[in-house]
């Protein structure tokens, strides 16, 4: 019966997909199949041929192979590895060479003869990379084939650099690269523009031929295009659904990237489900979008129609249902996010008391503050809260070079104009621009340049947060340790970062806190910065009583938005204000018009944030609620 029950909830799955609770279970997962095969071809006495892959989804693998090696024994002279693929041009010394890549991640730390090892090679002359890839290819069929190839997944549906349009029974190649992968690899390369147009790659064909494959993939911003490769069309539009049709892959997934399959999206579409408020809500409100109805005209006939009848049967009538969600969703919407004095809070928000609250509102950078929640923020001064804003990190790798020397050359113009000396910053500067025109792509800054670029972000976030309302006082600048390596990647967090936050908030004992819980904010800040808030906060629930009455609001905006059912808080904004917050974030002149690392979307900040704002209105008034100008939404985080 168990069996026949999962298959019916992975019917519209055409790849066995596997599902573990993190991406750290499912590594250590991994790397212990790879050691197995490792292992089992040592007591065979013979090779054990790898396809590896490169990207941030295997490292956790490859460092659980790493520790096996140093604490277990387990040898890999019996290992030859071949690499999916390598940027063209490249140089194997290059940070972002994949050569680099898989010697710093696992090539160095075992004992696996260099000559086993087989990367593309990005320094070949053009005319010479077509007899080079047949060699390739050669070589592994000499060897009798791939015994298992580990794949990543790109966001175009990627697997190696076999991008939308590749050929199911493609070799290896030189490819070229999509604009999409091209601008998610461009953090990497400091800009789209320095990150190579074309790349060397196995062919689908070659990937196809391995005995076994196995495709990870981890969290939210891989879970949309999960979904099209476990469950869509076989398509060259996503090359991974190719895959649907090999009988030795299995996708391994953690459950933020499995999260849109139907068993986890919609579930009461494939079983019987466990009906709670929050699974009601969120059945209810796609049941609308589905049938393209508000929720109080919903009929039991749409319930039935739509794999939702078991929910009619059990809760209904439909119109008792859609009372009950109508009514939840309606009590979301507050214009006073600090809560409405003198008045009934049972079925608002936030708490009524006490009437003026002390507001602390965390921002990663020094704009996710009024990009993400700038309307809300002006409403909290503009209704007498004690408001305090604590920019996390400096954000001087986003600021152009080319400012630097603008705002250097307005402070030379500006000293010499009020008769002081200039000289050392004459010298400073042209070191400065002497070391810009050299400048290596994601080359680390000079220290003087690194803090031209933190005092322009700065300046605009006092900017921003006086147009909001806020006094200097309660302005506060965290610099982060963990921030401060002028790289874009970022040291681990350590108990520096967590002890500053728990001073902050000792000093300011606030009654709400606001934090960014945009987890899809492509570099990751946004996740670290939060996990930094919830540290010193559950380190100070334990002792202090204050920190226990403490409300935490999770809010969004700047990369993406709740959806709708997660909403439990959502603020109105009146075209006036709209217009207000707009104008809060034009304080952040060093990311106008266009940002040093814009992610995905090309859209001005401001603009995403309007339209974001505006789609959540929409949202709701599409549900039958009311038709308001924008919105702003937050999810409370429920301590445990």
């Amino acid at each position: 019966m168990a069996r026949l029950n999962l298959l019916e909830e992975t019917r519209f799955e055409k790849v066995p997909v596997t599902v573990y609770e993190n991406q750290h279970i499912a590594s250590k997962k991994v790397a212990d199949r790879i050691a197995a095969l490792i292992k089992r071809r040592q007591a065979q006495g013979e090779n054990a041929v790898l396809g590896l892959a490169t990207g941030a989804t295997p490292v956790e693998v490859y460092e659980e192979l790493v520790r096996m090696h140093k604490e277990e024994s387990l040898s890999f002279k019996n290992v030859i590895t071949f690499n999916l693929d390598e940027y063209y041009p490249m140089n194997p010394t290059s940070r972002q060479s994949y050569v680099t890549f898989m010697y710093e991640n696992l090539f160095d730390h075992i004992d696996i003869p260099k000559e086993n090892i087989h990367i593309p090679d990005g320094t070949l002359d053009k005319e010479d990379i077509a007899e080079y890839c047949i060699a390739y290819e050669n070589k592994i069929g000499a060897l009798g084939g791939l015994d298992l190839q580990v794949l990543g997944i790109g966001r175009t549906g990627h697997i190696g650099f076999n991008e939308p349009g590749s050929a199911p029974n493609s070799g290896t190649r030189l490819v070229t690269l999509d604009d999409l992968t091209r601008r998610d690899a461009s953090r990497d390369f400091g800009g789209k523009e320095n990150v190579p147009t074309k790349a060397i790659t196995m062919g689908i064909g070659t990937i196809f031929k391995a005995r076994e494959i196995i495709l990870m993939a981890w969290n939210t911003k891989k879970a949309s295009i999960i979904k099209k490769a476990v469950e869509g069309e076989i398509s060259s539009e996503v090359p991974a659904t190719y895959l649907q049709l090999s009988e030795n892959t299995e996708f391994v997934l953690d459950e933020d990237a499995a999260s849109e399959l139907t068993r986890f999206d919609t579930p009461w579409l494939v079983k019987d489900c466990v009906w709670d408020d929050k699974l009601i809500k969120k059945a209810v409100i796609w049941l609308s979008g589905a049938v393209n109805k508000p929720i109080l005209k919903l009929t039991d006939e749409d319930y039935n129609n739509n794999g939702m009848a078991q929910l009619a049967t059990e809760k209904g009538p439909a119109y008792n249902i859609n009372i009950d969600v109508f009514n939840k969703l309606q009590h979301s919407i507050t214009g006073w996010p600090g809560g409405k004095p003198n008045a009934d809070d049972s079925q608002r928000p936030e708490r009524k008391e006490p009437a003026h609250k002390r507001s602390l509102i965390f921002s990663p950078h020094p704009d996710d503050d009024v990009i993400s929640m700038g309307g809300t923020f002006i409403r909290l001064v503009d209704q007498g809260h004690d408001v305090h804003v604590a920019y996390q990190t400096s954000g001087n790798t986003a600021v152009w070079d080319t400012d630097v020397l603008r705002y250097v050359e307005f402070a030379i113009d500006f000293n010499r104009s009020i008769g002081e000396d200039v000289s050392k910053l004459e010298k400073t500067y042209e070191e400065m621009r002497l070391f810009i025109e050299k400048k290596e792509p994601n080359q680390i800054d000079l220290p003087e340049v690194r803090n031209v670029k933190a005092f322009i972000r700065k300046t605009e976030a006092i900017a921003g947060s006086r147009f909001a309302g806020l006094q200097d006082k309660n302005i506060h600048f965290m610099a982060l340790p963990f921030y401060e390596t002028g790289k874009t990647v970022k040291n681990p967090v350590t108990d520096k970062d967590v002890n500053l936050t728990v001073e902050l908030l000792q000093k300011i004992k606030p009654h709400q806190i606001f934090a960014a819980g945009d987890f899809a904010d492509p570099h990751g800040t946004h996740l670290v910065c939060f996990k930094i808030v919830l540290a010193a906060m559950e380190r100070l629930r334990e002792t202090e009583e204050w920190a226990r009455e403490t409300w935490l609001w999770m809010y969004r905006g700047a990369w993406h938005e709740f959806a709708t059912h997660e909403i439990e808080m959502a603020v109105p904004l009146s075209p006036q204000e709209v217009e207000r917050k707009k104008n809060a974030i034009f304080q952040h002149q060093s990311q106008k018009d266009r940002p040093v690392f814009p992610g995905d979307d090309e859209r001005e900040f401001w603009v995403r944030a309007q339209e974001r704002n505006r789609e959540t209105a929409v949202n709701y008034d599409k549900l039958g609620l009311a038709n308001y100008e924008a919105m702003e939404a937050f999810v409370r985080w429920k301590f445990e």
